[in-house]
């Protein structure tokens, strides 16, 4: 199994085929064992697929929860762009002296 810090991603075929195999009344440890998946998965799956019709984590979040999705990305970008002008600054000072 793949650890949080590099997490697997898989198609949408393949996540409505653990869909399926629950579905069919496959008990979830085989459907584990057999597809090599974290004990949640295939729990968020039907759910995730039930509520929305969608594997998408985008589409299985309330509105109120995507909004802060986009400006937390946008303030890390510009928080990492800020620490390299930082860094950058005394360089270039150097060069213009």
């Amino acid at each position: 199994m793949a650890g949080p810090e590099h997490p697997r991603h898989h198609d949408e075929a393949f996540k409505r085929q653990i869909v399926q195999s629950c579905e069919s009344g496959k008990p979830s440890r085989e459907i584990r064992a057999g597809h090599d998946i974290a004990r949640s998965t295939p729990r968020r799956r039907v759910r995730g697929i039930r509520d929305s019709g969608s594997a998408r984590a985008a589409d299985n979040r309330t509105p109120g929860r995507n909004e802060p999705v986009e400006p937390g990305r946008r303030d890390r970008q510009l928080e990492m762009e800020v620490d390299v002008s930082e860094q950058a600054a005394p360089v270039f000072a150097r060069r213009q002296a």
